[in-house]
């Protein structure tokens, strides 16, 4: 496994119960969730890099946008 290392983050209120409501819902732990956000970030992103865009589609209306990362 790899070494981990940890780090301090700063949450508003808001960004924190956010964080803990997902994590409640999502049966992991909040560390678990941000991992999983990071992971998530990495694809968007390394797709949009490499001239692809992402879309995010509404299954009942077939509406779709497209995903941007600053």
């Amino acid at each position: 496994m790899n070494a981990k290392r940890t780090m301090t983050l700063n949450l508003t209120d808001a960004e924190m119960s956010a964080l803990e409501q997902m994590a409640v819902a999502k049966d992991l732990t909040k560390t678990g969730v941000l991992r999983q956000a990071l992971k998530l970030y990495q694809l968007i992103d390394a797709r949009i890099a490499s001239g692809e865009k992402v879309f995010v589609e509404n299954a009942l209306t077939k509406e779709k946008a497209e995903l941007a990362i600053l």
